[in-house]
């Protein structure tokens, strides 16, 4: 029996456990860490289809966005 992980499955179980904790009891190097994982995580995702479509999802409400305010 192989048993596997994916990465970034497991960068994501992370990054919410990170961030479920209170601000007042995080440190700058402690924020710094979370930064550097949601990169990395980041980084894992983007060539995925899921990362593809939230970058079309994304691009598609900055281009509406600009889009509403031009005259």
């Amino acid at each position: 029996m192989i048993l596997t992980i994916n990465v970034a499955v497991l960068l994501a179980v992370v990054i919410v456990l990170r961030l479920r904790r209170r601000t007042e009891a995080r440190s700058r190097l402690d924020e710094k860490v979370t930064v550097i994982v949601v990169l990395v995580f980041g980084v894992l995702v983007a060539p995925t289809s899921f990362g593809q479509g939230v970058l079309n999802i994304v691009s598609q409400l900055a281009q509406s966005v600009t889009q509403s305010n031009s005259p």
